[in-house]
């Protein structure tokens, strides 16, 4: 068995509009296609990171919460590389993001920071 690569990232949100917003305002992802399946009263927006498909962002009514903090189990976070943190924490800023602290991989020595989507989800900026 041989696995390529990470095919794509599915996030589901509370608030579709929201979400579109920070996905592609904030942080500055494109869309690829945008999809409304009435069957299911659900959107799809397949969104590309740096050029490559790489996150489904769903709609759907009344979606359960799920815990992501403290540690819960499961799916932890998703991290991003990035050239510079410094740089993405002042933009994320200027944008009026709140970012946490940045800190550094005791193991790599690269440095890294936190912030949150609009429902919550971690996301990781990770220095190249």
């Amino acid at each position: 068995m041989k696995i390529n690569a990470i095919h794509h990232i599915a996030i589901i949100c509370s608030d579709y509009e929201a979400s579109k917003k920070f996905y592609t305002n904030v942080l500055g992802f494109t869309i690829k296609q945008e999809v409304y399946r009435v069957e299911r009263q659900s959107y799809k927006l397949d969104l590309m990171v740096a050029g490559h498909y790489q996150i489904e962002l769903f709609s759907f009514p009344n979606p359960p919460q799920r815990p992501s903090r403290p540690e819960a189990c499961g799916l932890r976070h998703i991290a991003f590389e990035v050239d510079s943190v410094e740089e993405i924490v002042e933009k994320l800023q200027n944008k009026n993001i709140a970012v946490e602290p940045i800190r550094v991989d005791e193991f790599t020595g690269k440095k890294f920071t936190f912030i949150a989507d609009p429902d919550g989800l971690p996301i990781e900026f990770y220095e190249k």
